[in-house]
């Protein structure tokens, strides 16, 4: 529940954010008659994500167990790569967001109501389709309870309230801190998809080694413990790692944690002003 969460979070404030920016900047041009539109295309987007979820779900369900691990597997490696391509574009382009929306928001209203549709649903779609992937890819090593999907409303029904109170001035938060501290995190959980989804490969076959262990502490530290139950819903924590698993898992966390957080170390200085952000 907790690795969905911040999945839900995350990627929910995200799209809370664009939707945001639209709609300020429509109210501020006064082109109020027009917000409907960008609620079509988030409505589209939100149902595609929904109906890309449900395929991955019914379409590994139907197939044999060798298939549903290489499926999972080669998804959950996919999921990875998009995560960290989002963690990195998103601090990357954090800043200058709310002035490339705008720009193309006010292209949109040029061209027609269409043009707003559109620009909502590929901004929004953009970030449900990783959101349901990724979940999806986290899920995989959780018994098909009802815990992830728990997680992942609760992360966005959170997010859709700090998206509101930010359009509404009610709060004003630091989203480079946010967006920092969530994507550590989100670093940590991607190396534990990552390493799951190598299990799977090994469990359907297409990876060797499916019973070369690194370690055994399932005794020490076992699932069925409190901290083994939050370190597995979290990081897919593993108690008896193959030891390609385990090689994967560090080759992954340390040279993207340590590229994501080393351009940081520099910048901050113990007397620099904190900067809060606002969507209007």
């Amino acid at each position: 529940m907790l690795a969905n969460f911040l999945i839900g979070l995350r990627e929910g404030l995200e799209a809370s954010l664009i939707v945001s920016i639209l709609v300020a900047y429509l109210v501020r041009t006064d082109h109020r008659d027009r917000i409907r539109y960008v609620f079509y295309g988030v409505a589209a987007a939100v149902l595609l994500s929904l109906a890309f979820g449900a395929v991955l779900t019914f379409t590994s369900r139907s197939m044999s167990f060798e298939a549903q691990e290489a499926f999972g597997g080669i998804l959950s490696i996919v999921a990875v790569g998009l995560v960290t391509w989002m963690i990195f574009w998103m601090r990357r382009a954090a800043r200058g967001m709310k002035r490339e929306l705008e720009g193309q928001l006010a292209a949109a209203l040029d061209v027609g109501p269409l043009a707003l549709v559109t620009l909502a649903f590929v901004s929004v779609a953009r970030e449900g389709l990783e959101t349901a992937l990724f979940v999806w890819a986290a899920a995989q090593s959780t018994e098909r309870t009802s815990t992830p999907l728990v997680g992942l409303l609760l992360g966005l029904a959170v997010a859709i309230v700090i998206g509101y109170a930010l359009y509404r001035g009610a709060v004003r938060i630091n989203l480079a801190t946010f967006f920092t501290y969530t994507g550590a995190l989100l670093v940590l959980v991607a190396a534990g998809v990552l390493a799951y989804g190598v299990h799977d490969l090994q469990e359907a076959g297409i990876l060797p080694g499916l019973n070369d262990l690194a370690f055994d502490i399932s005794e020490t530290l076992p699932l069925t413990s409190t901290l083994g139950s939050l370190l597995k819903g979290f990081f897919n924590y593993n108690p008896a790692p193959t030891v390609l698993e385990l090689v994967v898992w560090i080759g992954y966390l340390v040279p993207v944690m340590t590229a994501f957080l080393w351009p940081l170390v520099g910048r901050r200085t113990p007397t620099a002003p904190r900067r809060t952000e606002s969507v209007r």
